[in-house]
């Protein structure tokens, strides 16, 4: 791998280390692109998870047991969300734990605990484990924001694991991708079920032009292509998916860095969008797929472009290493041009990767 590349793996593990001192046992959520001062939670909400895996991928990458102590430290904290009835426990616990990899009893402990509570909580005559009703609003929500990190989850906790893994992902294939033909949109990535009716109907919020949504169920796709079990009968709907979210999503022809909503591009970017992305296309390329090595292309095209443009160097105005304009919110304003935690996982992620400090197939 480049020089370049390992400069921006040791700035972004550099910035991990400046925000754990500047956090303390609270979650960063995300941070000022002007000072790089963090908005913080006191139990870290949906993206708690990404904090404890940021951590854990530092540990890796240092080797030094105060780091490993910090991540399981902070792995523990997680521990009440494994009961909340909230589908992004996969999230939260799948990344929050899998870049411990094996090597943490409590880390996996937890992450088992998870995944039966998910299990646990499935709706088989929904086919899904529903949104949940822990971080407010309705209950019965098909998410494509609730699959990433919950098909691995599901697939760890055995036999009857792997096929609610399998379910859950194929519900919100059929639910959030539209058919050619059928005059709908091709992208809806929420829909709620009305018990009256016994129907899904799409939800305004996110818009169907949300590019994290997308990239969001492509990671989804990605992981149970990894993982026979978790995608059940169906690899060829499997790969029609992939086909499906790489092309109309313009994954490989598009720029690097998508607009948060792709109705509006003259919009704000989503840096997290494209790190998302790029690890999905990561783990497509260890599928050994005819197209294998244009997916690794283009991944390290976008990681690429955004250690290129998009994280601060060391020139003494902010923190080096701080990964600049995600997107939380569009429509709400809300952090639009800011690191996020979750995009900072994700490039750390994918660097990490590349450098071979993680096994992508593996988290």
């Amino acid at each position: 791998m480049s020089a370049a590349t390992g400069r921006a793996l040791a700035a972004v593990m550099g910035r991990v280390a400046v925000t754990a001192a500047e956090v303390g046992p609270r979650f960063p959520l995300y941070a000022d692109p002007a000072d790089g001062r963090w908005t913080t939670t006191g139990r870290g909400s949906w993206a708690g998870g990404f904090w404890a895996g940021l951590l854990w991928l530092r540990a890796r990458y240092t080797g030094a047991e105060s780091d490993r102590r910090a991540a399981a430290a902070c792995t523990a904290r997680l521990e009440a969300w494994a009961g909340a009835d909230t589908a992004t426990r996969g999230l939260i616990f799948w990344y929050g734990t899998a870049a411990a990899g094996d090597d943490d009893a409590e880390a996996a402990a937890l992450r088992a605990r998870a995944a039966r509570a998910c299990l646990s909580a499935c709706d088989p005559e929904l086919g899904i484990l529903p949104w949940g009703d822990a971080l407010g609003g309705p209950r019965l929500l098909a998410r494509v924001d609730a699959v990433p990190g919950t098909v691995p989850l599901l697939a760890g906790a055995g036999p009857d694991g792997a096929a609610a893994a399998a379910a859950h992902l194929h519900r919100h294939l059929d639910l959030c991708l539209g058919r050619p033909g059928t005059g709908t949109p091709w992208f809806r990535p929420a829909l709620g079920f009305e018990p009256a009716t016994g129907r899904w109907q799409p939800c305004a919020d996110p818009p169907p032009g949300w590019s994290r949504g997308q990239a969001w169920l492509l990671l989804a796709v990605a992981d149970a292509m990894l993982r026979p079990a978790a995608g059940a009968d169906g690899p060829a709907r499997l790969a029609e998916a992939a086909t499906l979210l790489l092309t109309r999503g313009e994954v490989l022809t598009g720029p690097p860095v998508p607009p948060a909503d792709t109705a509006h591009p003259d919009g704000p970017a989503d840096t997290s969008a494209a790190a998302i992305t790029a690890v999905a296309l990561l783990k497509l390329a260890r599928t050994q797929g005819p197209r294998a090595e244009q997916y690794a292309l283009r991944a390290e095209e976008i990681l690429d472009r955004l250690t290129r443009s998009h994280l601060t160097g060391d020139d003494g105005a902010r923190p080096p290493g701080m990964l600049l304009d995600g997107c939380y919110d569009a429509a709400k304003g809300l952090a639009v041009r800011h690191e996020l935690v979750w995009g900072d996982f994700f490039l750390a992620l994918a660097l990490s990767a590349l450098h071979g400090v993680t096994d992508i197939t593996r988290v």
